[in-house]
């Protein structure tokens, strides 16, 4: 048993690593920003959570302290375009950090691409992060993967809803560069297997799947495991800025994410040093179609552990999460229903609002408000929801984010779409004496500034229609017979 530190717990990889370390016996500790965004997790009782930020490093010591091997998977992309300035910062901190705890190893999970060429930003600080890591002292294992592929992960949920929702894809040149994806079934194997492998101590180690494809072709066989057929029209000339504007409005991808991602694929990103076959004799990474396969089958059973939407990304890229703590300055609109039902039937019926259920009310409504901010570069509806029945803090719901959770009593969400000021929709469900249910309904605004309180009221008739019935909606399910969904 060895004791781990894990960072980027509430993103994608992390979270399915945190699960896996677990399992194997270890003693896990992890440091994040927020520890309620760690509520609802599966394994969220058998880890230490301490809070913790690698943009501040006095914050660090007390996430470090007794930790043999710790790993490091955060980065800033999304966060503007300062990202690869932060990412070192961040990284120089927790290496020093690291050295000044006396953690024997850090494991960290980079990007592929030669560094001889001319890389994009994003490749380059992802390379760049790990030259800062070891500039603490402290032995670092470097893992270099590509595109990674999984139900929930970005890259390929961009595969996904380009191939989906279009029989005809235009297609700049970026589309035809070589890369190697790999399944996070094997990323996760090779993050876990190196705690026990003394040869990666130090070494940076580049891992890829068994197939080498270009993007066009991972498009296409998506589709032919789909049944879909999909031409690709190459076109001369598609900027990377162009290129994440149109992904931006065809998946739940923001642009000022996808746009260093598109620019990274300029650049082959293959493994050329073939060691990790050596080094980790025991892993055998799979084929494309089988991690595609794998992948649709956790969609179809509603099985995502993790997806890319946990990390908190939004239309605010520059701000801290504001939570709600006060209704002090704070417009409400409150509405309440009672019925014959209990508290925990009625919390199943709002605990499934978004995603595929809608919002019960004027669904065009919602959808265009999506469309509108999406147009505008916010996150509109795309993102979904990670489960269609259960939520956790942090989970993304369209345009919303999970705040708060209280299992059959309270669900709180925070608006993450563009508004002047900053809004929450917040459901709870309340028992009385007679065996009924009050359910209250409440939207908070916090208006920034006079066109923010002129915009709330612009809107209070819409809300009249939208929210009333939705409560209505609410209450009807909770009282029908059989399932609430």
């Amino acid at each position: 048993m060895m004791r781990l530190l894990v960072t980027g717990a509430t993103g994608y990889v992390g979270g399915r690593l945190v699960s896996e370390l677990v399992a194997g016996g270890h003693a896990v500790r992890c440091m994040v920003r927020d520890p309620s965004r760690l509520q609802g997790r599966s394994w969220a009782d058998e880890v230490e959570v301490v809070r913790g930020d690698v943009l501040d490093p006095a914050s660090l010591p007390a996430g470090l302290a007794s930790i043999d091997v710790a790993y490091y998977l955060v980065h800033s992309l999304g966060a503007g375009r300062d990202f690869s300035d932060r990412d070192v910062r961040a990284a120089r901190a927790f290496g020093e950090a690291a050295a000044a705890a006396g953690v024997a190893r850090i494991i960290y999970l980079g990007g592929l691409g030669d560094d001889s060429t001319d890389l994009s930003e994003h490749l380059r600080s992802r390379q760049h992060t790990g030259v800062a890591l070891r500039a603490g002292g402290v032995p670092v294992t470097e893992f270099r993967a590509a595109v990674i592929v999984g139900s929930g992960s970005l890259s390929f949920e961009m595969i996904r809803y380009l191939t989906e929702r279009l029989p005809v894809m235009i297609c700049p040149s970026w589309v035809y560069t070589r890369i190697q994806p790999i399944a996070i079934g094997d990323v996760i194997q090779y993050l876990v297997e190196a705690l026990a492998t003394p040869a990666s101590v130090g070494a940076i180690v580049e891992v890829g799947g068994s197939d080498v494809l270009t993007y066009g072709e991972m498009m296409t066989r998506y589709a032919a495991l789909r049944g879909l057929t999909r031409w690709l029209v190459p076109v001369p000339v598609l900027t990377p800025r162009l290129s994440s504007y149109w992904v931006h409005l065809v998946t739940p991808i923001p642009s000022a994410i996808a746009e260093p991602l598109i620019a990274g694929l300029r650049n082959e990103v293959v493994v050329r040093d073939p060691s990790a076959r050596q080094m980790f004799p025991g892993i055998v990474p799979m084929s494309y179609e089988d991690a595609v396969r794998l992948a649709l089958a956790s969609f179809d059973s509603e099985n995502v552990e993790t997806a890319w939407s946990d990390a908190l990304t939004s239309s605010h890229l520059s701000s801290e999460p504001v939570v709600l703590t006060t209704h002090e300055g704070l417009v409400l609109e409150r509405r309440q229903i009672t019925v014959n039902a209990t508290p925990e039937r009625a919390f199943d019926v709002f605990s499934a609002l978004g995603g595929a259920t809608g919002w019960l009310s004027l669904n065009w409504a919602w959808q265009l408000r999506g469309w509108m901010d999406r147009v505008i570069g916010g996150v509109g509806m795309r993102r979904g929801r990670r489960d269609p029945h259960h939520l956790r803090v942090g989970d993304a719901v369209d345009f919303w984010r999970v705040e708060a959770v209280d299992p059959g009593r309270l669900v709180r969400l925070r608006a993450e779409m563009k508004v002047p000021g900053r809004a929450w929709l917040e459901f709870q469900a309340r028992g009385q004496a007679d065996g009924r249910t009050v359910v209250t309904q409440t939207a908070f605004f916090a208006p920034k500034g006079l066109f923010g309180v002129l915009y709330w009221y612009s809107l209070y008739p819409m809300h009249g229609l939208i929210f009333g019935g939705m409560i209505r909606e609410i209450g009807r399910r909770a009282e029908s017979p059989g399932p609430t969904r």
